[in-house]
């Protein structure tokens, strides 16, 4: 005769003390279980999407231009300053920080094709289709809405199309029919460089190697050039036309030109017989790009209404912005403190985004939790006034109302 005993260890279901946790029996067995791997797989995935689906990337809309905005500049030392240039000649200065327009005066007859600012950030030296270089002064201490005369107006022989500043010398480069390297304090430029092509639509210095330029020409073409020398170094053509053209701030050889065939390219200087990465995404014109200031990220925007964030080394953006009014992307920036990045398109609108779509802004509050400590003070001693004293962390407030003294301290935490 079999006898069969059920036999339970309470050490296997019983708690040790009051304060644990009663133990669940489970059968792991995973045929028992066996959606279990997809239940887990749709968890983590929900918990990654909750960022993205309560995204708010928008921050704000500048509104003040009555022409589409063509062109962007940031202030070299100033976060919140933003100068802008628009289709109808009209230049406006903008304090992201208020987002408001801080100063607004009409600078040229026809587009303004570039603008940009000095190395101390003074002034401001605008191009358009006038074929005039103009200089106008900046004080963002006394900004207001008067009408601006320039200080000084330079006569060009043909349009210029754009205009950028050296990082650190009295020097600024132009693109018209050739590129043009002027000093502030002259009239006339002090070289014309040129390699073949009818139009140069975009000049850029690099952040590094400053004597170094990078320019698109009609042509198809991209090339460099070293002021020291006056000479060109290296020319690539590429399929099509390519509108702009941006330094890597990080990497000194690294660049990515915004082409006509909707993708952007990104070459080593060194070697220009391939591209480092071709970034896909836009299904236009990409017009215009620009690096974050940590050199890993770049935007850009084009004829397709959207603004996309790239990986410098990813073929496919992670992020891509638009809304129903925006028309196409003319220029954008990327903000000094790389948090923001900003568009102008043919709507007459610059508009501010965040450059992570889920970061959360505004003020933090602090949760203030009251520590009182009481301190008897000498009875005979007479207080003859109240005493408050007020900082970030600490307040003390002294009652001088009775002849023994209670001060009360408030830390926070």
């Amino acid at each position: 005769m079999r006898v069969k005993v059920l036999s339970r260890n309470p050490s296997d279901y019983a708690r040790e003390t009051k304060a644990d946790i009663h133990r669940i029996q489970r059968n792991v067995d995973p045929v028992l279980h066996p959606l279990e791997g997809a239940r887990e797989y749709q968890r983590a995935l929900n918990a990654a999407k909750l960022e993205r689906v309560f995204a708010k990337p928008f921050v704000g809309s500048l509104s003040g231009h009555t022409d589409g905005v063509y062109c962007m500049a940031k202030h070299p030392s100033v976060l919140s300053c933003l100068v802008s240039g628009s289709c109808d000649g009209e230049i406006r200065v903008w304090n992201l920080s208020r987002q408001q327009c801080m100063l607004a005066f009409t600078a040229h007859s026809g587009f303004v094709r570039g603008v940009s600012l000095n190395t101390s950030g003074t002034t401001i030296i605008s191009v358009g289709d006038d074929q005039c270089i103009k200089y106008w002064p900046l004080e963002t201490s006394q900004l207001t809405f008067s009408q601006k005369l320039p200080t000084s107006t330079i006569m060009g022989k043909t349009v210029f199309t754009g205009i950028d500043h050296h990082w650190s010398k009295p020097l600024f480069a132009t693109c018209s029919s050739q590129v043009d390297i002027w000093d502030e304090s002259r009239t006339e430029p002090v070289h014309s460089l040129v390699w073949g092509a009818d139009g140069v639509s975009s000049v850029r210095f690099n952040p590094i190697e400053r004597n170094v330029l990078a320019s698109t020409g009609s042509d198809r073409s991209i090339a460099l050039y070293d002021i020291r020398g006056v000479s060109p170094l290296r020319k690539v053509v590429l399929d099509m036309r390519s509108n702009s053209v941006a330094w890597n701030p990080m990497e000194a050889f690294n660049f990515t030109v915004a082409n006509e065939d909707s993708n952007l390219y990104t070459f080593d200087m060194r070697r220009l017989d391939q591209a480092l990465c071709v970034h896909m995404d836009h299904v236009g014109a990409v017009l215009d790009c620009d690096y974050a200031p940590t050199g890993r990220e770049f935007v850009s925007g084009g004829f397709d209404r959207t603004i996309r964030i790239f990986p410098f080394d990813q073929g496919h953006s992670r992020e891509v912005y638009h809304t129903k009014r925006m028309q196409r992307v003319f220029c954008v920036k990327w903000t000094g403190d790389s948090k923001f990045v900003l568009s102008g398109s043919d709507e007459t609108n610059i508009r501010l985004w965040k450059a992570q779509a889920s970061e959360k802004l505004g003020s933090v509050t602090v949760p203030i939790v009251a520590t009182v400590c009481h301190l008897s003070v000498r009875e005979d001693s007479d207080l003859v006034q109240n005493i408050v004293y007020w900082n970030s962390t600490v307040c003390i407030i002294s009652c001088s109302c009775f002849s023994v003294n209670v001060v009360s301290w408030f830390m926070y935490i």
